[in-house]
């Protein structure tokens, strides 16, 4: 029987086609087709999962790959520019305030309760926010992303940058703009636009206060006079406070005049890169007039609000101090303060103080106490544009 089943498996094996006997053949000894050596087939459990391996692929391409460090001659021209714009910094902040009066301003300070100062400063710093947010509005109507708290620390930096230079308040907007173009990546014209929109309403709001201050002083009899002369006067101011206000209509309506005058002047070079910037940056000042009147009414809410705030800031120091004056006399020393600030002078010095002791001694107000007035909002001033001014030292050496 055995030898029977054997005859059988022997009959059946070579019933086979002979292509599946030569590979049976050639799969024991190892060889392929060509009587070449195979390579092993790799089992299951010697292939790896390829989903695990993706996984790891894609967790390896999602690490930040290592900064590589700067090389020798770069870190030395990044410390050299380090050191030359706190230089700068530093001397611009010593000729400003090397007459500074800070033995009397130490004594009006210590003259005052802590919650006094206090409020003088949570009052500023209201301020402070008003004006950043209107900056803030223009510039995230087109850039909804914008983040609000770095431009606290920008506007710091301008401030300090203005306040220490000779002018009439002015200076910053490079800075302003060289912000938003580097850390925000926003194109250099966009970011003109803004700062000029920024600057128009704030001319725009600081005129209708001059104008309102002007009227005030007319009322309490800080100018006296008659006849013609105060009657053009008067007129020459209430044009110069129209002029803003204007040349925002005219940019709502789509008419460019700044755009219009460059043309019809000759001796102005249409192709200047300068003249183009301009012209294209009132371009999209007029667009966002017209494109975002509600972010435009809005910034202008945000500036008659920081108004409000200087107003409040200015009664509080003065009351703090002793002094009785009424609302229309808080309005005509404002605008005394406000005319100090136009002359090219840093920070006014000297004017402010003049200013200040000629409006309330008119008042029948000492001039101890407008002194002392004056050395607290130096105070303010100074602490405000010695923060800037680190501010703008550390953004420039970056």
């Amino acid at each position: 029987m055995s030898s029977l089943f054997a005859h059988t498996r022997k009959h059946q094996r070579l019933a086979r086609p002979r292509a599946d006997r030569e590979s049976d053949l050639r799969e024991r000894c190892g060889v392929n087709q060509n009587g070449r050596p195979a390579s092993r087939r790799p089992r299951r459990d010697d292939t790896p999962n390829r989903k695990s391996a993706t996984r790891r692929r894609n967790v390896s391409s999602l690490k930040t790959p290592a900064r590589r460090p700067l090389p020798t001659n770069q870190k030395k021209a990044r410390a050299l520019r380090l050191v030359a714009v706190y230089f700068a910094l530093f001397a611009l902040l010593y000729f400003a305030l090397r007459n500074a009066p800070f033995v009397e301003i130490w004594q009006t300070l210590t003259s005052l309760k802590l919650w006094q100062i206090g409020s003088i400063l949570l009052i500023n710093a209201f301020v402070i926010v008003c004006i950043t947010a209107r900056w803030w509005i223009i510039v995230s109507a087109d850039n909804p992303s914008m983040p609000f708290l770095p431009m606290i620390r920008y506007r710091l930096a301008v401030f300090g940058l203005s306040y220490f230079t000779p002018g009439p308040q002015v200076g910053g907007e490079p800075l302003q703009i060289l912000y938003l173009q580097r850390n925000h990546g926003i194109s250099f014209a966009r970011a003109t636009s803004a700062v000029i929109m920024d600057k128009l309403l704030e001319f725009l709001v600081n005129f209708v206060l001059i104008g309102v201050g002007a009227w005030a002083i007319v009322r309490v009899g800080l100018i006296s006079g008659s006849g013609i002369r105060l009657t053009l006067s008067l007129i020459g101011l209430g044009v110069a406070l129209t002029l803003p206000l204007a040349y925002n209509i005219l940019l709502y309506r789509g008419v460019h005049p700044l755009a219009t005058i460059f043309k019809r002047l000759p001796f102005i070079q249409k192709k200047n890169k300068a003249t183009r910037l301009i012209v294209a940056a009132e371009q999209m000042a007029s667009t966002f007039c017209r494109k975002h009147a509600r972010a435009m009414f809005a910034a202008l809410a945000i500036s008659f609000a920081s108004v409000v705030g200087i107003a409040l800031e200015y009664y509080l120091m003065v009351s703090f101090l002793g002094m009785k004056i009424n609302a229309i006399q808080i309005f005509a020393a404002l605008t005394a303060m406000q005319i100090a600030f136009l002359m090219p002078l840093p920070g006014g010095l000297g004017a402010l103080e003049a200013s200040q002791v000629f409006a309330l001694g008119a008042f029948g107000q000492p001039a101890s106490a407008a002194l002392s007035l004056t050395l607290l909002m130096r105070a303010r001033d100074i602490l405000n544009g010695g923060i800037g001014l680190l501010l703008a030292g550390r953004g420039m050496s970056k």
